[in-house]
């Protein structure tokens, strides 16, 4: 009886096709560099004027924060 071939070579194929095109997306997303080296003077400045709204309130650590997101 003649056994029948095994398929690796279509398997190999397509695990393949899966490692180029996830390099393919990682050196595209690299080779762009720094987002917009402008966006941290886009940060809004403190209001100094103390008020006695509960509502949302840029300070230094919010500021730190947002800096340590830029890409």
């Amino acid at each position: 009886m003649r056994e029948k071939p095994t398929r690796v070579a279509r398997r190999s194929f397509l695990a393949g096709a899966g490692v180029v095109a996830a390099a393919t997306g990682a050196a595209a997303l690299t080779a762009r560099g720094p987002a917009l080296p402008d966006q941290a003077a886009a940060l809004p400045e403190p209001a100094d004027t103390p008020s006695d709204s509960k509502g949302y309130r840029v300070s230094e650590h919010i500021r730190k924060y947002y800096r340590t997101t830029l890409v």
